[in-house]
């Protein structure tokens, strides 16, 4: 039987348990509280006066001024739920820096799915490009930004990407009436895996952030080669009819189909297969008869 995870520690044994479960990482914090741990990683890349050695990781028990794709605030309370981020160094074209959101929710996909007995990963599954659902219903919201370091070299292919993720702990029904869409959490995940071990959330956020640092360095070394496969694997849109909107102005519907090379969604109808770089992606409910 699965056991629920005890209520978040202390920060500072958060910290003592993500040291040692991340030796590369060269700075790692949590905080009670700040404003956003992503632009505070943001402003602390473009100080000369911060560690020159990265990744770093920083987390909060609860953050005032969260915020999501597009600006959105992202709803938060003490202890409900797992909010980090972590800033790498990146060596790619800027023309290519795009790609690092999609790449970012399909390894915090699979990273989480590594804490899951294998019978249950199909049901994690990412909608494009940054949500991580559990049976369709949100679970975590992934947020990627890129800046230049204050000391980065004269090669303009030399960038920092800060990637944020918070997963909800606890308070999907509360969200789910707040927000009037389905919204799950890890407590519901270990009720619907019964034979789910139990994982302390240091596990969780460390599965995440080692998915995270293996796949930059991959994409680095290699380019995003793997990137299609790896994304159909996970693939929560495949096959449905969807529409995207764009500052509530509808700009395509049809069929989901994938991502191109470039992490582009792929959206097929009568015309071709259209890719698409930004906009509200939603599944289309068919209307009653």
């Amino acid at each position: 039987m699965c056991i629920l995870p005890p209520p978040l520690t202390t920060p500072n044994r958060l910290r003592t348990q993500l040291q040692e479960r991340l030796p590369a990482f060269k700075s790692i914090d949590w905080v009670p509280r700040t404003g956003s741990t992503n632009g505070e990683l943001i402003t602390r890349a473009r100080r000369s006066d911060q560690p020159l050695v990265r990744p770093w990781l920083l987390g909060a028990h609860y953050q005032t001024e969260g915020r999501g794709r597009a600006g959105r605030v992202w709803h938060n309370r003490d202890g409900a739920h797992l909010m980090f981020s972590c800033a790498f160094d990146v060596f790619l074209a800027p023309q290519h820096l795009a790609t690092l959101s999609p790449l970012a929710g399909v390894a915090a996909c699979e990273g989480l799915r590594q804490l899951l007995p294998v019978r249950h990963q199909v049901a994690l599954r990412l909608k494009w490009p940054n949500d991580v659902l559990w049976y369709g219903a949100k679970l975590a919201g992934i947020l990627t930004e890129v800046t230049r370091a204050s000391t980065a070299p004269a090669s303009r292919d030399h960038h920092v990407v800060v990637i944020g993720i918070g997963i909800n702990l606890a308070d999907s029904q509360r969200l789910s009436h707040e927000l009037e869409r389905p919204i799950a959490d890890w407590a519901q995940v270990c009720q619907d895996c019964p034979d789910l071990s139990t994982h302390r959330h240091a596990d969780i956020i460390a599965a995440v952030a080692q998915s995270w640092y293996d796949s930059l360095n991959r994409a680095t070394a290699f380019g995003f080669e793997g990137l299609v496969p790896r994304y159909q694997n996970v693939d929560a849109l495949q096959g449905q009819s969807v529409v995207v909107m764009d500052q509530q102005q509808e700009l395509l519907s049809g069929l989901a189909h994938g991502i191109a090379p470039d992490g582009r969604l792929l959206v097929r109808n009568a015309l071709g297969d259209h890719p698409i770089s930004v906009g509200d992606v939603s599944i289309r409910t068919p209307s009653p008869r």
